[in-house]
């Protein structure tokens, strides 16, 4: 891959642990799903768009980073709910029980 991928995938790997809420603040197995959806593998193709673009029009990559990890975040939110009972009703994602099976259906939406 790319070294320039690399970097720009530890860059939002970094901005979306960094966005995330604290354990303190959401029940501890809300928590949990929340990590396990974000931070579970994943190219990263649609932040590394981000970062491209930014780096088309001169934006530095900090300035990308929230946009970069939302954009990851709103796509994580897409394939837990499409992996539910009532879309697709998958078990496995990446290689790893989807949300709802590793949590509970509840959790994941």
């Amino acid at each position: 891959m790319n070294p320039r991928f690399q970097q720009w995938q530890l860059r939002v790997e970094d901005a979306i642990h960094n966005n995330l809420p604290s354990a303190d603040t959401h029940p501890a197995q809300l928590y949990q799903a929340i990590h396990y959806a974000l931070l579970n593998g994943g190219k990263r193709v649609r932040p590394m768009l981000a970062y491209a673009s930014g780096e088309l029009f001169g934006v530095a990559p900090e300035q990308i980073d929230p946009a970069a990890a939302a954009i990851e975040m709103v796509h994580a939110y897409s394939l837990v709910h499409d992996d539910l009972p009532a879309m697709d009703d998958d078990e496995l994602r990446r290689g790893h029980p989807t949300c709802h099976k590793a949590f509970d259906e509840a959790t994941a939406i």
